[in-house]
């Protein structure tokens, strides 16, 4: 803690990037390794925004209004009416988990990578005076939180390829598509690769773009600060279009994967 405010550069670099961990072994809290250990700042961060997430809608949806409503209401109704618009052009099926799903994941993901636009320093140094050393709060660039998002839509394509094509239309689609029944081994082999990168594509994406943009931020904070606000608010303008595309792609392909789900090859 005590080289906080007067850190080298490397320091300053590599204080930015340390997580606050929690070892399940030992029960400490710290800079640790191993499989079993929790970013507890990710965990932290995440949970709150989505509590937030959840009290502001279901706020809106008790207190809705059709004669007078509010600009927070009106606000709302926009990004739910943008989702179930795309939901509807693109998702090829019935299923009424999909929308509100959609919705989730835009919302969340988007309030997480918008995290990243508040000054590098501004809540790690307050969380210092509490005795907190470490804190990342940008959770999106943790591939820990972006694969546990991506795992949990790819057990949801799992389990509508079985639900909707049950367990003989599924295999008929593995093992007979694209080149036919005989070249099985090869139909079996894509399948797979084509599955795996699902959750991949997903993750990487999200976690790649989140990470350069933090990074790139810090970088910036360790220029004189007469450069500090013409470089860092170029960088904002156009890394607000990088938050925003990032939380519209992740939202997208979960449509688009789900609703391959729910079709079948002919």
């Amino acid at each position: 803690m005590s080289d906080f405010l007067h850190p080298t550069e490397g320091e300053y670099i590599q204080h930015h990037l340390d997580h606050l961990q929690l070892n399940l072994h030992t029960w400490k809290i710290g800079p640790t390794t191993g499989f079993w250990t929790l970013n507890l700042d990710t965990l932290i961060v995440s949970i709150l925004v989505g509590l937030l997430f959840f009290l502001l809608f279901r706020s809106v949806a008790k207190k809705v209004s059709i004669d007078t409503p509010s600009k927070l209401q009106n606000f709302v109704e926009m990004i739910v009416e943008f989702v179930g618009q795309l939901v509807k052009e693109v998702f090829h099926g019935k299923n009424k988990l999909i929308a509100p799903l959609a919705l989730t994941i835009f919302v969340w993901v988007f309030v997480l990578n918008t995290l990243d636009l508040l000054p590098v320093d501004l809540i790690p140094k307050y969380l210092w005076y509490f005795g907190i050393d470490d804190f990342r709060f940008v959770a999106t660039d943790d591939p820990n939180l972006t694969f546990a998002l991506s795992l949990t839509v790819f057990c949801l394509i799992i389990f509508y390829n079985f639900k909707v094509k049950g367990f003989f239309g599924l295999g008929k689609e593995v093992f007979c598509h694209p080149f036919g029944v005989w070249l099985f081994p090869l139909n079996f082999i894509f399948r797979m690769i084509e599955e795996c990168v699902k959750p991949l594509s997903l993750s990487l994406r999200l976690f790649g773009n989140m990470f350069a943009g933090e990074l790139i931020f810090i970088l910036i904070a360790l220029l004189p600060w007469w450069i500090q606000w013409t470089v860092g608010g170029i960088w904002s303008v156009f890394h607000i279009l990088v938050i925003s595309i990032q939380a519209f792609i992740f939202m997208m392909l979960t449509i688009i994967y789900l609703s391959m789900a729910h079709e079948s090859s002919h």
